[in-house]
This record gives C-alpha cells, sequence and structure tokens, in this order.
C-alpha cells in the first residue's frame, strides 16, 4: 500500500479543497493498481456528503463567526465536522477488494490499533459508526468509481464538542427539501479510553502510530510513498479551483428547495418564503408588518437568479435605499438576513496555528 502525504515543498496543507483534491486526482489518475493511504488534517471545517443540501447541515452563522469552511465531498453520507486536532485517513482499494459495503472490514485495523494502545468496548456499529461504549468516534463512508473503492474515516481523538454541536445544528428555519439529513449521534473522545502510558500521545504521534499499523510497518520510514510532482500540483490545483473551493460545488448541487425565515426587527417583522433551485433564488415572496414608501416587489425582482451567497446578495439589493422598503435595513444586514447570519450564539472555541 502507498502511502501520499498531503505536503507541498515539506509542508502540509491544512486546506479542505486541496486535501480533497489530492485524494481525487489521484484516484483517477495515478497507482491504478494500487493501495493507496492519504491521511489528512485539515483547518475547522464542515464536510458534508455528496448528495446533501450545504443550508440544511450547518449553521451558517456559527460557521462565519468562528472561521469555519464548508466542503462537499465526492462520497455520500452525513455531514461531520473535522479540524486540524484530529486525523483522517483516506484508502484506495483495486475494485475486486471484498471491501466495499463492508464497514466492519474497513475499521478492522482500527479497532485493532486501537485496542493495542488499551481502548476497550470498541465496535463498528450501526450503518458505518464506530463506536467506543456506544458513543461514536468516526464515521466512514465509501464509494465504487471506475473499477476503484475510495473509502474513508476520521478517528476523533480530541473532538471540539462545542463546534461539533454548534455547527451541526443549524438556526431554527423552515426548510422543506428532498434531501438527505445527517442522522447524529452522541460523540466521544478516543483520549480518555486509551491506557494511561499513551495519554500524553499527540495527533501527530497518534497519526504516526496508526499509519504504521494500516500499512503493518514499524516505522513511517520504512512506508512505501508516493510524492507528487509539480506535474501532479498542477492538476491538483485545477481541481481545487474548479471543484472543491468552488461555491457552485459546494452549495449549488442541490436541486430545489424551500426556504423560509422570520425575523423580528425594530420597525417590524419581515417573514421570506425562498425557492432555491441550484443554489439560486427561482422564485421569492417578502411579507411582514413592516411599512414601506416603495412597492416591495422591486426587492423581490432584483434578487430573483442571484446565488444565495452574501456578496451576490448584497450587489443585488445596494442599488436600493432599503429604508424606502423596510425600515433601517443596509444591504449587508439584509443579505445576512436572508443567509440566517445575522446573530449567533458569542462563543469561544480553541484552534491550533497550522
Amino acid at each position: 500500500m502507498y502511502l501520499i502525504m498531503p505536503e507541498r515543498n515539506g509542508e502540509w496543507q491544512y486546506d479542505p479543497g486541496t486535501c480533497m483534491a489530492i485524494q481525487v486526482y489521484v484516484k483517477d489518475h495515478l497507482l491504478k493498481d494500487e493501495k493507496v493511504l492519504f491521511p489528512y488534517m485539515m483547518s475547522p471545517t464542515i464536510q458534508i456528503g455528496k448528495f446533501q443540501n450545504a443550508y440544511e447541515e450547518a449553521n451558517l452563522g456559527y460557521m462565519k463567526e468562528h472561521h469555519i469552511k464548508m466542503l462537499r465531498r465526492d462520497t455520500g453520507g452525513g455531514a461531520i465536522y473535522l479540524d486540524d486536532q484530529n486525523m483522517s485517513f483516506c484508502f484506495l482499494f483495486p475494485g475486486d477488494n471484498d471491501i466495499f459495503g463492508n464497514y466492519k472490514k474497513l475499521y478492522e485495523p482500527a479497532v485493532h490499533a486501537l485496542e493495542k494502545l488499551g481502548v476497550k468496548n470498541i465496535e463498528q456499529a450501526g450503518r458505518n459508526d464506530l463506536t467506543i461504549d456506544g458513543k461514536k468516534v468516526s464515521g466512514a463512508a465509501m464509494t465504487l468509481e471506475n473499477g476503484r473503492i475510495y473509502a474513508g474515516f476520521s478517528l476523533l481523538l480530541d473532538p471540539n464538542f462545542e463546534a461539533i454541536v454548534a455547527s451541526l445544528n443549524p438556526n431554527e428555519k423552515k426548510i422543506k427539501s428532498h434531501g438527505i439529513q445527517s442522522i447524529r449521534s452522541r460523540v466521544d473522545s478516543i483520549r480518555p479510553h486509551l491506557a494511561e502510558e499513551y495519554q500524553q500521545m499527540d495527533v501527530w504521534e497518534f497519526t504516526d502510530y496508526m499509519i504504521c499499523a494500516f500499512l503493518q510497518i514499524d516505522s513511517i520510514k520504512d512506508a512505501k510513498q508516493y510524492v507528487l510532482t509539480d506535474e501532479d500540483w498542477e492538476h491538483i490545483d485545477q481541481l481545487v479551483a474548479e471543484k472543491y473551493n468552488n461555491w457552485d460545488w459546494t452549495f449549488g448541487r442541490f436541486q430545489q428547495f424551500e426556504y423560509e425565515l422570520t425575523e423580528r426587527f425594530s420597525f417590524g417583522t419581515i417573514t421570506i418564503g425562498m425557492t432555491i433551485t441550484y443554489g439560486k433564488i427561482s422564485n421569492i415572496q417578502i411579507t411582514g408588518d413592516f411599512f414601506g414608501k416603495k412597492d416591495i416587489k422591486d426587492i423581490e425582482h432584483a434578487l430573483l437568479n442571484v446565488r444565495l451567497k452574501e456578496d451576490e446578495l448584497i450587489e443585488a439589493v445596494q442599488p436600493f435605499e432599503l429604508i424606502d422598503y423596510f425600515g433601517g435595513l443596509t444591504a449587508e444586514s439584509f443579505a445576512q438576513f436572508l443567509l440566517d447570519t445575522r446573530q449567533t450564539e458569542q462563543t469561544t472555541t480553541g484552534k491550533k496555528e497550522g
């Protein structure tokens, strides 16, 4: 099995889109008949499944306030929170491997490795989870594409419980859609379950240990590594720009959903109902008990076919004096209202420099 580290010129890459693009590029173009292991750790990110509605799965206000990014992966499953305190692992297997759909077998090397660190009562549970004493410490996903099995899971060594709960718990809004909703389970940390002699393991030591377990080697120096070339990075950079760090891939893939929100302002209540088609406002109605000098249909018309993206919403209403339609709203505060990002609970989270 080859090991590919997400490193460029010797530096670890924390950008979520880059981490994903490395894996997909290799899957589609390199080491066709080989097994491959990709460890990755990224800056705080909500990673959603291929078939999920980004607006439905996350608290965008909390994410904006705490600088948490959004990333859509190429496999199904639910939304998860990833950061730079916990390592994730992805694998490529030849299509004739009997691991496809067998999450127990996928997790097997991790289970054995964690048991050697003193972890007890660890098992694969449900459809695709890994649990300790019935609490989730990992979620896995896999897909079969072009004759290769692409699979992966995270291992929650030191999860940020506040961020997990807050970022994966959308603000109260009425969203009706045909999306696949995440089934959120209680989560736990692996660290408290480690034997005493391993309690001080940092995330890098833990990662090296797990890599050696997956590759069945004694030292990272013994790993069969593929180092990405400058030509590889050119293709990866292109994939990052065109897909994983592209708003349309992350937010605009969902065909259609209905989105409604209400807020009480000093000048009255505004209720907005929208139909969103591939990330754009295809229908909108604004109602409320506010007083306006001008016809609200001007604003509704200006927002048609505009992407549900803050800078584009601001640009659409910037030409209008919103006080003539509602009251004391700026273009910025109106856009944040549409995205439900105006008010979030004031909290503090820690972040490791990376």
